[in-house]
């Protein structure tokens, strides 16, 4: 996948410089892998490594965004080939991160000068609905949540090396 836009750093705003690519899969909503290949590249001012996330991905998911989407949302128009346990973290996943990526949606807000005059009382009591005040909830509203907030560093790094 090849991007057309000007990227810059999400850390320090410098500019980023292609070093490479790396191969990516992931799994569509019937089950079948999708492979995908992700560049890599180097900020020239702080130095770090980034890697282009294409809109479908999540980050540390292996399904498609779409397929998290639709069991968050309850959609019956996508059948999802998964187990139910798989079904039941992506559920709980987003439950723990609903409040946060709206934190986040909302500083984004407010950092591009865009504060809303409505009062957290007047907003949805759903945190889904409470999202989509900010994103929308037409299809692809996943993704529009974590664009922004992978571009402005704020995404959580949910991976570790060790379990105890």
């Amino acid at each position: 996948m090849r991007s057309l836009e000007q990227i810059f750093c999400p850390c320090c705003s410098g500019q980023l410089k292609v070093i490479g690519s790396r191969k990516r899969s992931c799994i569509d909503s019937l089950g079948e892998k999708i492979a995908l290949c992700i560049r890599r590249l180097r900020c020239s001012g702080c130095r770090r490594i980034h890697h282009e996330l294409p809109d479908l991905l999540v980050p540390y998911k292996r399904h498609i965004g779409g397929s998290i989407e639709a069991v968050i949302t309850g959609s019956s128009d996508l059948s999802v080939a998964v187990d139910e346990s798989t079904l039941i973290r992506w559920r709980s996943w987003f439950r723990k991160m609903a409040d946060y990526l709206q934190g986040c949606l909302e500083s984004i807000h407010i950092r591009y000068g865009k504060e809303t005059a409505e009062e957290p009382s007047c907003l949805p009591k759903s945190k889904l609905k409470r999202i989509w005040h900010y994103v929308g909830n037409g299809s692809g509203w996943l993704s529009r949540i974590v664009r922004p907030v992978v571009n402005a560093n704020l995404w959580v790094h949910t991976r570790f090396a060790f379990l105890s």
